[in-house]
């Protein structure tokens, strides 16, 4: 027997850059990058991100998952997020954010990164 789970996902981040503005909206970003990051290293490291899931109530993430994660946003390959591959990070992950060609309609249309 196949149980199909779905997972519903309610994307905010358009609602968020409306009402915030896309300088409110890549602060907000910010804050949340400054939640997760190292304080000494200033970047997401797998230390940092495995540490704040907890505090975050993911405390049941695997460790390859974290690395998952870290790998889906390196964008310069040091095992670690900086405060751009965050921010990038998180307008590719949202589908309100991303218009059906691919182009960040968002990103275009506030010039924000």
């Amino acid at each position: 027997m196949e149980i199909d789970i779905a997972v519903d996902f309610e994307d905010y981040f358009p609602s968020m850059m409306e009402r915030l503005g896309a300088e409110g909206f890549i602060g907000e970003l910010c804050n949340g990058f400054r939640l997760l990051m190292d304080g000494e290293r200033g970047l997401i490291t797998f230390e940092s991100l495995k540490r704040n899931s907890i505090l975050l109530g993911l405390n049941d993430m695997r460790d390859d998952e974290i690395i998952c994660m870290l790998s889906e946003g390196d964008l310069d390959g040091d095992g670690a997020l900086n405060q751009v591959e965050f921010c990038i990070l998180m307008f590719r992950l949202s589908p309100g954010l991303v218009v059906e060609n691919g182009s960040k309609q968002w990103v275009e249309e506030y010039d924000v990164i």
